[in-house]
């Protein structure tokens, strides 16, 4: 089973967190499942940035991005190389290390 190690974050977490993973599921629904309050305004759908993570480990395992998601990625604040959108990258056999960046462009979390 794989395991995704998401980095500290001062805020959505604070001390990092290292979890299993089921093959297939995207990071964000694996942050969340874990209580990891990873923000997604528009639902999972592809439609915002604000579930952008940087995958710091383990990137090439993961399947390549859709056009859809990487026009959404150019709006991501601090977008990198490495950069996917939790909500469409799927969790592979390899582990993952996952930083959750800084900040997103959008100015109220939905505190979903």
């Amino acid at each position: 089973m794989p395991t995704i190690r998401f980095l500290p974050h001062q805020e959505i977490c604070p001390e990092g967190k290292e979890v299993d993973a089921q093959t297939g599921e995207t990071i964000l629904n694996v942050a969340l499942k874990n209580g990891i309050a990873l923000e997604h305004a528009c639902e999972k759908s592809c439609a915002c940035t604000t579930c952008h993570v940087i995958v710091r480990e383990g990137f090439d395992s993961l399947a390549d991005s859709s056009e859809d998601e990487d026009d959404m990625l150019d709006k991501a604040w601090g977008l990198e190389p490495e950069s996917r959108l939790g909500c469409q990258a799927r969790v592979t056999d390899s582990d993952l290390v996952v930083e959750i960046p800084k900040y997103t462009i959008n100015m109220v979390s939905e505190n979903h």
